[in-house]
């Protein structure tokens, strides 16, 4: 069964750096591009960044210079690193998977909450 798992969020203060995870399983982690996106009560989900099953990245021009995404296939996991954290940045993050038609996969969010 396809799963991804987020960790890492919490509680921060303005300027302090987080890392999220996220763990896939069920899947042949290596070849999706796996991506972050994040979402504020009663907005949309919004793009964060994307890394593809060859490495390279994209990033929102929200958080291009802070985050970094990056991704360990040996250990089926992808990760975001956000340093420079604002009070803008507070979301529930969540991790995607996805692979040519198939539908993306989600995981179940995770809390990031930046203090100004």
């Amino acid at each position: 069964q396809a799963q991804l798992v987020e960790s890492g969020g919490g509680l921060v203060q303005a300027g302090g750096s987080l890392r999220l995870s996220c763990a896939a399983s069920g899947i042949m982690f290596s070849i999706y591009a796996m991506g972050w996106y994040r979402q504020t009560p009663g907005e949309r989900r919004d793009w964060v960044a994307t890394i593809t099953a060859s490495g390279t990245t994209n990033y929102a021009d929200s958080v291009k210079g802070r985050f970094t995404i990056s991704r360990d296939n040996a250990k089926n996991t992808v990760y975001l690193q956000m340093n420079s954290l604002k009070p803008e940045d507070t979301a529930v993050y969540y991790c995607t998977a996805n692979f040519g038609q198939s539908p993306p996969l989600w995981g179940q969010g995770t809390q990031v909450t930046v203090s100004s």
